[in-house]
């Protein structure tokens, strides 16, 4: 069989038989040898029936949520490629000739483009059409590096083995974004083609909650993007900030008009000090995401360093800088005693004071990040094993968040 076409459904008995009448008679016109499934999510106003005397195959998904659903829908699609959709409407199941074309044309995975395609008025929001699709969007192409201008269209196709390799679990409607993000990651051929999106056809408003929904899609992004949002900008300042004050060490320097002294030192101590939380966060995201099972293709210097740096090193590190930069404070705290206390006017005195405090709070956050990355670890051991990003992103008839995002 070469095409399923799926929709996941919760409660659409409005719409739900027009959609698979739609999808039917799109395989019928082309001949295509294919199917409809319905992944109904636990419908109670009569979806199921409808669908199947529409023609659809119903399969039910007991766990609630709009990634549930698909993640269901796809284990049961018999199809070599499969074009996913909302059953509320919004889509137009009569045009899926673009997909299908490139999916043969050897795409992994085809995203829908509705500003290209055409969005009918009403159909999305102003802040969505305007600013929160398009900022997601634009951060997903710098965090993934795919020429898609609409991350989070509903409707999709992809080939069924490609997706199923790439093991996708989130339930809520983050699912939408694992699977661009899991694709790029792992290499899959990314296209899109234009698509259109109407109004859907639901008798009530949805329950869509915008910055959540959102911060929901951006959070997600953030445990696939480590490198973009910490580690870079991490290291910058790190690098920065240690050549600051390996220059400035030995005495102040001037460059032109511009001098240099232990004001300037104290920037760098700051630097320093931000850049290493920055790569300590951006370490913990990821060890963090690899080890509950979203990410598992970190590879090159991350890989090494997982492998080369562990919780008990990072530990005895801090410890041994933690102990390192209180002694070197205490020599020069005692011989600022020696002076009664007095003002300390040797530049150099000040100088190795602000060394022994980055070398202090260096050390105590190797400490505390390595204290928060044991008991994190443990919490997954011990049951825990699947970071369930947003668990209460249930997918309901009245919260297409996809789709109207």
């Amino acid at each position: 069989m070469e095409l399923t076409i799926l929709m996941p459904c919760l409660n659409e008995a409005r719409t739900v038989g027009k959609c698979v009448g739609d999808a039917l008679g799109y395989l019928a016109l082309h001949g295509l040898q294919g199917e409809v499934v319905v992944a109904d999510n636990g419908s109670t106003d009569g979806s199921r029936e409808l669908a199947v005397s529409a023609g659809a195959r119903v399969v039910p998904v007991k766990e609630r949520g709009y990634g549930a659903a698909l993640m269901g829908g796809i284990r049961e699609a018999k199809g070599t490629y499969i074009v996913m959709g909302d059953a509320d409407d919004s889509y137009d199941f009569r045009n899926l000739g673009p997909f299908v074309q490139a999916l043969r044309g050897g795409s992994d995975l085809v995203m829908g483009n509705r500003f290209r395609g055409g969005i009918a008025s009403g159909a999305m929001p102003a802040l969505h059409r305007y600013l929160g699709n398009p900022v997601l969007s634009a951060l997903g192409r710098l965090f993934f590096r795919l020429p898609v201008g609409d991350f989070h269209c509903g409707l999709r196709g992809f080939k069924a083995n490609a997706i199923r390799s790439l093991h996708l679990q989130s339930p809520g409607m983050e699912f939408a974004t694992e699977m661009v993000a899991k694709s790029a990651l792992a290499g899959l051929q990314v296209t899109e083609v234009p698509t259109t999106l109407r109004p859907d056809g639901r008798d009530r408003p949805p329950h869509l909650r915008t910055w959540r929904d959102g911060w929901r899609h951006l959070r997600f992004m953030m445990l696939f993007s480590p490198a973009w949002l910490f580690m870079g900008p991490g290291l910058i300042l790190l690098l920065a900030g240690l050549a600051g004050l390996g220059l400035l060490w030995q005495g102040p320097r001037v460059w032109g008009s511009v001098g240099f002294d232990v004001h300037t030192m104290l920037f760098c101590s700051a630097a320093v000090i931000l850049g290493f939380q920055a790569l300590q966060w951006g370490g913990m995201v990821q060890w963090l995401a690899t080890k509950s099972g979203i990410r598992s293709d970190v590879g090159g210097l991350g890989q090494w360093a997982g492998r080369a740096v562990t919780l008990e090193h990072a530990l005895v590190v801090g410890v041994v800088l933690l102990v390192g930069g209180v002694a070197w404070a205490w020599q020069l705290f005692s011989g600022w005693a020696a002076t009664q206390f007095g003002v300390i006017e040797s530049p150099g005195v000040l100088r190795q004071a602000i060394l022994a405090c980055t070398v202090m709070v260096i050390g105590l956050q190797c400490i505390g990040g390595s204290l928060c990355a044991a008991a994190l670890g443990a919490v997954l051991q011990s049951g825990f094993r699947q970071l369930r990003v947003a668990s209460d992103g249930a997918l309901d008839g009245d919260a297409r968040e996809v789709s109207a995002s």
